[in-house]
Order: structure tokens, then sequence, then C-alpha cells
């Protein structure tokens, strides 16, 4: 895990080093830079696989081949022998960055289709003058890019792009607009006008010699369900789960597992505890507010495994403490609340151990958040009450009691009953909004569009293979919250603490396996993650497995609260002060829980961001 960075251009070897200082934390272990004519590579490594012959940049014994390269790829023992068997020599014992480079100059482009792991990586051909750059299936690794008339840059982090002299940050309006949409911003916007994120499952080759660019995606999440023994499905499924756990326990440093007492990560504890030699050392963070705390489940999964268990506990004064620091580094804004929890998490485990494994796209997959559990109502809402009908249950919702608990019933309903003024492609989109259509105008002081406001997600939903709703909603959970909000949040927050983390539920052969499954099986009779949690009773106890899902949030609601310690700028000339105001009283008087959209909004206001609103 590493931070990689470049330019083709203008600029010189300072601004390399500038933008490899900036995000200098992802990769501790070791830093080198390429340089040749008008080109520069920079690579800031954190040390995981062969650790004394894996530097980098790293040039292909040729010598026409330069990679710099952030990630891992479990598959890369396999990819090698192939490559072996087709002469390849390597000046490296089993160094994966080294397997990238040599699968370039065999396959090509095709390299990416047959890599299995995370990665963003650049390869530069020195002969035809020209840039590869890559990112994995589905986004956990990021790259950043900018491109003028005379000069390409990309890095690991947007923060650290804009540290370029050649960089003049303005932001975009209609980003603006879907951070508040989404509480992230979707690939390939960034909050910045002409700044992108490379998609996942996307490749970009860059011509030099006139700074074309042609980007091209490689790689579809697509269902193709097939007639299954339902019995035959869950051992299969199992196999596969313990497969893929075993995969990503490829290490050459200490390794721990993230552990919440969930369905998720307690399964890949369980499997990575079965393939260890040795105890395994799990991680879990706990809170002080019950309504929100796991951190029992999270023992009783461990006392079950046999793990060495850790457990840290965050309060409102602990929160204080690292908010400045994590959000001084942030490099866009990110509305997720858990960021806080996962980079304490992060800390914690990277006193013990270099690497984690988590439970990351596991409710993604297997259809495991409550907006799906909401979809059949909704079907019957909409077809059976006319508009004046919820209307009227809109009003009455109202008047409910306002509760800042973790999921409180409050807050389903009102997010439930926001959402039929809209086609189904929008649902999903604003279920998950900090706010709703009217709040979005008084916002801006414009009208608004939903249309323009949630067109990453109506594309996702509408190119999406399955017409079956829960298939779709699967499609949107996983190519917008999971690839632009859970990873983003993920690889901040570990990489702020020098900690790679492995998600093996994103593993190829179970992802394609999983999309081969039935929607029935994920989601059925009202139970989520339905084959998962199947598969999973002759492995964990069956309170753990069945008990109400509570997700990792935190009570961000409660603490924002408190005025002296989250106090707002509300300095902005895009948005409207008064309105932001009233949200402020609202929530602090108990009369609405606007949790999400003034955590959004202290997210922007205290990132370097603010400097440009």
């Amino acid at each position: 895990m590493c931070g990689i960075a470049g330019f083709y251009g203008k600029g010189s070897l300072e601004d390399l080093k500038a933008i490899n200082s900036t995000h200098s934390y992802r990769g501790p272990d070791a830093n080198d830079v390429f340089e040749g004519p008008g080109i520069y590579l920079g690579h800031q490594r954190l040390s995981i696989l062969d650790l004394e012959n894996g530097k980098q940049p790293m040039k292909s014994i040729c010598g026409r081949y330069v990679i710099v390269f952030n990630g891992e790829i479990y598959n890369h023992l396999e990819l090698r022998e192939r490559l072996i068997d087709k002469d390849y020599k390597f000046q490296t014992s089993h160094s994966d960055t080294e397997t990238i480079l040599n699968g370039y100059i065999e396959w090509g482009s095709e390299v990416v289709t047959k890599l299995n792991g995370m990665f963003a990586f650049c390869i530069y051909d020195q002969e035809k003058k020209s840039l590869f750059l890559a990112r994995d299936h589905f986004g956990q690794k990021p790259l950043f890019y900018t491109c003028t008339k005379d000069t390409f840059i990309f890095s690991s982090e947007l923060r650290s792009l804009c540290s370029h002299s050649e960089v003049r940050p303005e932001v975009s309006k209609l980003s603006l607009k879907k951070y508040f949409a989404h509480d992230y911003i979707p690939a390939p916007r960034t909050i910045f006008k002409n700044i992108y994120k490379l998609p996942a499952s996307n490749f970009m080759k860059v011509d030099l010699k006139n700074l074309d660019i042609i980007i091209s995606n490689y790689y579809q999440l697509k269902f193709s369900p097939r007639e299954y023994n339902f019995n035959e499905a869950c051992d299969e499924l199992r196999l596969k789960l313990a497969k893929a756990v075993d995969r990503c326990m490829l290490s050459d440093v200490s390794l721990g597992v993230f552990l919440s007492g969930g369905i998720d990560s307690s399964c890949v504890a369980n499997f990575a505890a079965k393939n260890s030699k040795e105890p395994i050392h799990t991680f879990s963070i706990g809170f002080e507010e019950k309504s929100f705390d796991e951190s029992a489940y999270a023992k009783i999964v461990s006392n079950h495994i046999g793990s060495t268990h850790h457990t840290d506990t965050l309060s409102i004064e602990k929160a204080k403490e690292v908010i400045p620091h994590v959000l001084s580094k942030l490099d866009e804004p990110l509305g997720d609340a858990s960021l806080l929890p996962t980079y304490l998490v992060s800390k914690f485990a990277r006193e013990n151990v270099k690497v984690i494994l988590g439970g990351d796209a596991g409710d993604e997959l297997f259809a495991g958040y409550d907006p799906f559990k909401a979809l059949r109502p909704a079907l019957l809402v909409s077809k059976l009450i006319p508009s004046f009908g919820r209307d009227i249950i809109r009003g009455l919702s109202g008047l409910l009691p306002v509760s800042h608990d973790n999921m409180s019933l409050d807050f389903k309903i009102k997010r439930f009953l926001r959402a039929f003024d809209y086609p189904q492609s929008q649902w999903n989109s604003w279920w998950m909004s900090s706010l709703d259509k009217k709040e979005f105008e008084s916002l801006f002081n414009e009208k608004c569009k939903p249309e323009e406001l949630f067109s990453e997600a109506i594309e996702e939903w509408e190119s999406c293979n399955s017409n079956n709703i829960v298939d779709r909603t699967i499609t949107f959970f996983s190519r917008m919250y999971m690839q632009n909000g859970i990873l983003c949040k993920v690889d901040r927050s570990s990489m702020m603490n020098s900690l790679e983390v492995r998600a093996p539920f994103l593993d190829l052969e179970l992802v394609e396996f999983v999309m081969s499954l039935p929607h029935s099986y994920k989601y059925k009779k009202g139970i989520t993650k339905y084959i998962l949690k199947k598969s999973l009773e002759s492995e964990l106890p069956h309170d753990i497995l069945y008990r109400k899902k509570k997700g990792f949030g935190i009570p961000i609601a409660s603490w924002l609260r408190d005025e002296k310690s989250f106090t707002f700028k509300n300095n902005s000339e895009y948005m409207n002060n008064d309105f932001i105001n009233s949200k402020i009283k609202l929530h602090r008087n108990l009369k609405e829980n606007t949790k999400s959209f003034l955590w959004s909004l202290y997210v922007l206001e205290n990132t370097y961001i603010n400097e440009y609103l």
C-alpha cells in the first residue's frame, strides 16, 4: 500500500517532492523518484511484500518501462508463473509490482482483466512516450488526475495533487451540490473543476506527444443468475469465502482483522482464524452510547474463534481530539461520520499490525442495507396510495418525536416517505440524501434538478443488466456508495495511519459467484443477506448472524448539539447562510435531526477545501 504521483509537462522535481510529502503517510517506509525528459514519477512505499527488492519506481529489465503502483495483487504468484513459462525474467523474488510490469509487457491493457486485487498504477513507456494508468475493479485504491493544454498530473490524493504549482483549484458548484446529495462526490467528479477521479474498473492511456487521453472501461458488475440447489450454493459460498480470505492473508508482515461483531467482519475473522497457525489479532472500537456500541458482540465472536482481541472506546472527548487531525488530512470532503471510528480503530490496530482484513462489501453484494427492506413497501405505497395521500402521511410524520438515537423510527419513516415523487432510479439516492428537494433549493438559492443531481446514480441504475429492483439496488450500492463512500473512507482513514486494509468480499472469484446467485437468495422473506447467514450457520453463533443490524454509526447527532465543540463558519459564497443557521437551530433545539447535513457541512468547513469556498 503506497502513495503514487507523477506528471508530464510543466513543473520541476520540487513539485513532485511537494506532492509526495503531502501524502507521505501513505508510504512511510521508503520514497524514491524517476526523472526523465519532461516526466517525473514518485512513490511513497508501505512495504508489505518483497521488503528488500520491491522498491519503486521500478524499471523493467529491458529498461523501457517504469511503474509506480499502489495496492496488492492476491493472484500475482499465479500470474508470475504464467509469465515465467513465457520466458519472462524477474529481478525480484516475489514482488507483485514486477508481475504487473511484465504482465503489461506481455498482455498490454488486458493485464488489468487478469489482476485479482486492489490497485492503482501508472506505467511509463519511454519508447512510445505514453502513460498507462488503471484503477481496480471496485475502486479500493484512489487515482486523481488533471490535464491542461501542456501538463498532465496524477496522484493518489486530491490534496497532494493540488500541491503542484500548475494546479489552480476552483470549486465546482455542481460537485458541491452532489456532495450534499450523497455525502461524497461520485466519480469521475471531484470538488474542483477540471480535476477528476479515474472511476473504478477503468484504465487510461495518455499520449504524451499531444496529451490526448483515452479512458476505457474493462469490467462491469453483471448479474448472471443460475439454477442452484440452495444447500449446495451455501456450501459453495462457504468454500469461496474461505478461499478469498486465505488469498488476502498473503503478507510478509504482521496481519490482523477488524471485528465489529457484525456478520461481515465476523465471517472474515472466522476464516482468517481457521487459515492461521497462530491466534489472529482482532480489533474493534466501542462507544459510550449504548445504542451505537457493538463491542460486546465483537468479544463474543473473538471468544468463539479464539482470537487475541483488542478493544478501544470512542468518547466525545476523544473525538474532539482527533477530528481536527483527521479533517486536516482528508483529501476530499466525505460526510460519513464513521470516518472517525474507522480512523481510530486503524490507529489502534497499527500499534500491533501492518495489514488488516475487513468486512467491506458484504452489505453491498448480499443486499444488507435497510433500503433493501424498504423496496417492497415502497412498491406498494407508490402503487396503492395516491400522491395526496402520501402528502398527508408526510405531514403526520412531522408529528413524530425527534430522536438522535442510531437509526431511530422517526428518521427511517421520514427518509422512507421522501422518495415517492420520483422514479425508482432515484429512490435510493433520495433515501440516502441528507436533504430533500426543497431543502436543496433553499441551500443553493436555485431550482433543484434531480436528474442532474443524481446523474451518476441514474446512469448506474439504467445500465444494470437486470430489471429486478433488488439487483439494481445492489448495483447502486456497489457502484455508488461502496466505491465513492465506503472504500474511500477506509482507504483514507487507514492510510493516515500507514495501515493496509484488504477486503476479501471483493475477491473477484467470490464476486462473480455472488453475481450468479438469484436475488431471492440474497434478500428473502424480509431477511437481508439470507444466503450469507445460512451458509455461516455452521461457523458463527446464531445470535451474531440474526441480531438486528446496527451499522458502523456514531452518536454524531448528539455531539453536534455541543455548541462549544462544534462551531460552524458559515462563510461560503455558494450557499444560503440563513438556511444553514436555521438547520443548526432546529437540530440543537431537538426539532429536527439534521445530523447528516450538519456533519457534511462541518467536514467541508474544516478541510483545506474551505479556503476555496
